[in-house]
């Protein structure tokens, strides 16, 4: 039996991103024991998979906030990760995050056999023993899917969906939750996320209130979101104003797992580039996701049922974390109108 670590850590879509990996690697080498080194929150999106044998959680978030210039904290947290690696023997070892820390961390491992992919440097390839191919694609779930290459993947049987089971637990959990909030589960719900982790990846919020003006009577507009989004939630329902559609905010009223069990239910999300835009296609909802400084092409799903918006300004897909103009234009180039008119047709297409 082969004894095989992934290590990838974060963020929530990387990690449901790389789900499609362990997905096929499953079935490659399905007599394999698969284990995954991930870090909270995102372990919570991988408790019920059902392609992973063992599930090692370690927490990378104090070492991300003192990073190594603190090097007795850094220490001190990856003696807790040396730890928990301790009592498994790996053979081989699949990078698919690609930073220092993952290098290291797989290193640490002790898999006689580590693979890494052609993602980041940051020393990364120091502490592998080989890198999988470098391809043309941009995709991020192709170019992890490249780990698998040296394992003898030749792609032909690749099947590129997002695993996401909910488990039991949350199986009656939106019967429960909707009526309880006062919406109607025959009735079409439009989920609506405002914010992302990327300053420069948010549209601005009274643009999603004035998208969502004079939509069908019949759609119950429901904003998601964490407790901090609540702000720019209201910003929006302000811009929305009166209207005839029952309008709600669950931001902070439930963990990524129930916003999963509640997607199941809903009739279309409409988000930017984010984990709740992956959480979706995982649990099978469609979504109308609005890009600028990324690209679907990079990071979009490669499922069915999932419409994007590409913002016409000339500056996009630049992949920073912040605006280098400091301005947001490619998000602010997309026009409310756009997204109303698109949403229009998705949700009459959803109601034949």
């Amino acid at each position: 039996m082969t004894r095989i670590l992934i290590v990838r850590l974060s963020a929530i879509g990387d990690v449901l991103h790389a789900t499609t990996v362990v997905h096929n690697l499953r079935k490659l080498l399905p007599d394999a024991e698969l284990t995954w080194l991930v870090s909270p929150p995102a372990a919570g999106m991988l408790k019920h998979n059902p392609d992973i044998d063992r599930l090692l959680v370690w927490d990378r978030r104090p070492i991300d906030r003192v990073g190594f210039k603190h090097p007795i904290t850094a220490w001190r947290e990856l003696q807790k990760a040396k730890k928990l690696l301790a009592p498994y023997t790996f053979d081989i070892a699949l990078d698919i995050q690609g930073l220092f820390l993952t290098g290291l961390l797989t290193k640490m491992s002790g898999a006689p056999r580590r693979i890494g992919i052609h993602e980041r440097h940051e020393g990364n390839p120091f502490f592998m023993t080989e890198m999988a191919p470098d391809i043309e694609s941009r995709h991020k779930i192709k170019r992890y899917m490249t780990a698998l290459l040296p394992l003898g993947f030749d792609g032909k049987d690749f099947e590129p969906g997002i695993i996401l089971p909910l488990g039991e637990e949350l199986e009656d959990f939106a019967g429960k939750f909707w009526p309880a909030h006062g919406i109607n589960p025959s009735k079409p719900i439009l989920l609506v996320n405002t914010r992302t982790t990327w300053p420069d990846k948010n549209w601005e919020p009274a643009f999603f209130g004035e998208a969502l003006k004079d939509l069908p009577p019949d759609v119950q507009i429901v904003f998601s979101g964490a407790p901090g989004d609540a702000p720019y939630i209201a910003e929006a329902r302000r811009a929305l104003g009166d209207t005839a559609n029952t309008v709600i905010s669950i931001a902070g009223e439930t963990s990524l797992m129930e916003l999963a069990a509640l997607m199941r239910s809903a009739t279309l999300l409409l988000t930017g580039d984010t984990g709740p835009l992956y959480i979706a296609e995982g649990v099978g909802l469609p979504t109308l996701s609005l890009w600028g400084p990324t690209h679907p092409d990079i990071y979009g799903p490669l499922t069915e049922g999932h419409t994007f918006i590409l913002s016409p300004h000339p500056c996009t897909a630049c992949c920073k974390t912040h605006c280098q103009h400091h301005t947001n234009a490619c998000m602010r180039a997309i026009q409310p109108s756009t997204v109303h008119e698109k949403l229009c047709e998705l949700l009459k297409q959803r109601n034949k």
